[in-house]
């Protein structure tokens, strides 16, 4: 299971969590507790430790943060993990900072140069050897071209990926034990997780696909008054080196600065959230990675404020459904309807078939009810996911890992709108727009574009229908036809069946009952007042079978 590399490794990341004073917690773990009362003989603990006065979460952030990058990062994923973590240490994950120190200018010349063939002078009349910012994957450094366009190029920090393969192969050890011994492994599919975070990190690595990213998101926001995406620059781009227009904002997160140069912060606030739903339901492409270190603000009309975002190395994407699903379960809670998003949890799969919609109703209302008609500042949307994601494991719902970078984005987005308008009512903001989609996804005027865009489709396959009609029909007539149908297909014809041949035989009943009653009840020879009442009984019980016969339940 452990070569040499990821053995020392191990040792490392052990060596670390003990100086945090994070033994004790891994110790308390349910699969670790049968040998906790080691912590007594281990020798670290015969000494004072520092740092005592810190909380769990911290310690745990601090420990993310010496273990490097890739931790740091995994670390940030998990804060939107409400149903892995508690909630303590989740606030703390949140913190963590994807902040390292730069590599040499030098080194980041011999990389550039490597990568087009040639001495940097030739790509670049002038470029900044001290970097702009410096992050776990890459770092940027500012530029100019010949043309006289200023530029950022992101340079990949050197052997990133074989780093990034040892700690990911780690992290698949730990989610697989955990899987296999943790009672709520199978619910929470850890190993899936890890594998959405590879795919993401992985992707990060190829700056041609960041690059694809921001051209993509561009073209979305194409003369847009709320975002701007910078140009790139695909001559000068390789897989490890991205170019990209030099932009100039105010940091979002520099309120002071807004305020200063008298930015409409309300305004700016409510544009943060339609440029969040205008990218997941309009597009379905959306900047995964929006936190305050990616976000700029153009404040050359205060009154008019427009963001700028950059680095798209991690983008989100949904399914039709899945958009489908989110936003009716948006309008539904907007709506207060809390049985339609119970249902609808059923419908999409997210929850067990046989969960009881009037149980799951009552705990969803139990936890959503209290956080509406109230301030943005007035709302804890951390407790408010936590208490959502304790009813969901009460239900067993299963952790959709195609949710988690919309969940990761989301919580930026509310994190955002709390630092510029504490009074933000993001339920006011996002109805509309929402109300808005669903009425264009399946008002009239949607199935018009969508007969529109099979159009060309079917007038291609038009002209083969005849050819397939007549093939069908040789089949048919010379008895080579096979029709196949499924097993739960032919137990329903089999139900069927049976269902017509039983009230055939209660009508049959029937019809010689009423029949033979009206016969006797019709017979001269006999005194009338002798027959009557078990007459009028049969001729009763006969209309009654005819009755049942048509209603009765004849399944098996």
């Amino acid at each position: 299971m452990f070569g040499p590399a990821q053995l020392f490794r191990l040792l490392h990341i052990n060596r670390v969590l003990v100086r945090h004073g994070l033994d004790d917690i891994i110790l308390a773990t349910h699969l670790f507790r049968p040998i906790g009362f080691l912590r007594h003989v281990l020798p670290w603990n015969w000494l004072p430790r520092q740092q005592s006065d810190l909380s769990r979460g911290a310690r745990i952030r601090l420990a993310l943060e010496d273990l490097g990058p890739i931790f740091v990062k995994f670390g940030q994923m998990l804060s939107t993990r409400r149903d892995l973590l508690p909630d303590d240490i989740a606030l703390e994950l949140a913190k963590l900072q994807d902040q390292v120190p730069p590599f040499p200018g030098e080194q980041a010349r011999e990389i550039i140069e490597r990568a087009y063939s040639q001495p940097l002078a030739v790509i670049f009349e002038d470029f900044g050897f001290q970097p702009l910012a410096s992050a776990s994957i890459a770092q940027v450094h500012a530029a100019r071209l010949h043309n006289g366009r200023e530029v950022v190029v992101k340079v990949l920090r050197p052997d990133v990926q074989k780093v990034i393969r040892r700690d990911v192969e780690l992290l698949y050890i730990v989610a697989n034990l955990a899987q296999r011994y943790w009672k709520e492994g199978r619910r929470l599919r850890p190993v899936e997780v890890v594998a959405e975070y590879e795919k993401t990190i992985f992707d990060e690595l190829d700056l041609v696909r960041e690059a694809a990213n921001a051209s993509q998101l561009r073209h979305n926001f194409q003369d847009s008054p709320i975002l701007y995406v910078p140009e790139v620059f695909w001559a000068e781009t390789r897989r490890n080196v991205l170019v990209m227009e030099r932009i100039y904002g105010i940091p979002v997160g520099d309120i002071a600065e807004l305020r200063r140069r008298d930015v409409d912060l309300k305004k700016l606030s409510e544009r943060g959230v339609v440029v969040f739903f205008t990218q997941v339901f309009r597009d379905s492409f959306f900047h995964a990675d929006m936190h305050p270190g990616n976000i700029f603000v153009n404040a050359e009309d205060p009154a008019d404020p427009r963001y700028i975002a950059v680095d798209f190395g991690i983008i989100g994407t949904l399914s039709p459904t899945d958009q489908h699903y989110l936003a009716e379960n948006f309008l539904a809670f907007f709506h207060r309807d809390y049985r339609r998003v119970a249902e609808l949890h059923i419908e999409s799969g997210w929850v067990p078939a046989e969960t009881r919609v009037d149980e799951f109703e009552s705990a969803i209302r139990t936890v959503s009810e209290p956080i509406f008609d109230r301030p943005l500042k007035e709302i804890s949307f951390g407790g408010f996911l936590l208490a959502l994601f304790q009813t969901a494991r009460r239900f067993n719902m299963e952790v959709q890992p195609q949710l988690v970078l919309l969940q990761k984005t989301l919580l930026n987005i509310e994190g955002l709108g709390r630092q510029l308008d504490p009074d933000l009512d993001l339920w006011k903001t996002a109805k509309p727009f929402l109300e808005d989609w669903m009425r264009d996804r399946i008002g009239p005027c949607a199935v018009l574009r969508r007969i529109r865009h099979f159009i060309p489709r079917w007038a291609d396959q038009t002209p083969d229908l005849p050819n397939l009609v007549y093939g069908l029909l040789q089949k048919a007539n010379s008895g080579e036809m096979v029709v196949q149908l499924h097993k739960q297909e032919m137990e329903q014809l089999r139900r069927e069946v049976r269902r017509a041949n039983r009230r055939s035989f209660h009508s049959m009943v029937a019809a010689a009952l009423i029949v033979s009653a009206a016969l006797i009840l019709g017979f001269d020879g006999y005194p009338k007042d002798m027959w009557q009442v078990p007459l009028l009984t049969w001729l009763l019980g006969g209309i009654g079978v005819g009755l049942l016969a048509g209603v009765w339940p004849t399944d098996p």
